[in-house]
């Protein structure tokens, strides 16, 4: 039987909800938020649901601490944006090569339209959990930021639980819709890793899109000076001096 990705991520998430409960449902909220690695709150909850409807999880609880996980890691992505937002400059190649002017618009663009981007961006799977990173690059207010992800958190918490109490012990199905992403969601893991491996083997330099790592300076050679390489005079050797007019 082939490995499925998609059914070991269902199980470990219905597990961790099984075993630990909901400080479980609030762990796995804040990875799905933070996005990495990519957790699918397809799965988080309707499964959450489904132990509502047998009485074994209660519905304002799991409510409210869904959305308190997915309220702080919003916030810890959020967190990263900001902080590392000088890091981001110069990825990229060519014209796609991200410059200060680039940041320069998209802080234009949160500050005029950041709020509702925000908001919708939570109804849409995937990019859900990737949002707040530009926000916090782009310095967002942090007050309107948890505002408008708690605006947009809501409805989409609330349905897919309610998806997940009316399925009952059916919610399964939404397993088996996922079934078709399995082959990419190997792809993008395997991916990952080599990208990691490479990276910590010195062949990638760090950063996006991959390339090769530069070859470090050879100890003693002299560093370019105006854009002229040193030249080829051995460490020691002694530099030469205009001597002075004979005056006889």
């Amino acid at each position: 039987m082939a490995f499925s990705l998609v059914e070991a991520v269902v199980s470990a998430v219905t597990t961790i909800l099984a075993t630990l409960g909901l400080p479980g449902l609030f762990a796995l909220m804040v990875v799905e938020s933070f996005g990495i690695p990519p957790v699918p709150s397809e799965v988080i909850l309707p499964f959450s649901g489904f132990l509502i409807s047998e009485g074994i999880f209660p519905l304002p609880g799991t409510l409210a601490v869904a959305l308190a996980g997915a309220l702080v890691g919003s916030y810890i992505a959020y967190a990263v944006g900001r902080w590392w937002r000088h890091r981001i400059l110069g990825l990229g190649f060519g014209a796609l090569r991200l410059e200060e002017r680039h940041l320069a618009r998209m802080d234009r663009f949160f500050a005029e339209r950041g709020e509702l981007t925000v908001a919708l961006a939570r109804f849409v799977p995937g990019v859900r959990a990737y949002i707040s990173y530009p926000a916090g690059a782009a310095r967002m207010g942090a007050g309107r930021f948890g505002l408008y992800t708690l605006a947009g958190s809501i409805p989409f918490v609330a349905l897919w639980v309610w998806l997940g109490v009316e399925l009952g012990s059916h919610w399964g199905v939404i397993d088996a819709d996922l079934q078709p992403y399995n082959d990419l969601l190997v792809a993008l893991v395997v991916a990952g890793l080599v990208y990691v491996v490479l990276l910590a083997a010195g062949t990638l330099a760090p950063g996006w899109p991959p390339r090769r790592a530069r070859a470090e300076r050879g100890v003693g050679t002299p560093p370019a000076v105006d854009g002229r390489q040193g030249d080829d005079r051995t460490v020691g050797d002694a530099p030469s001096v205009p001597r002075p007019p004979d005056d006889s």
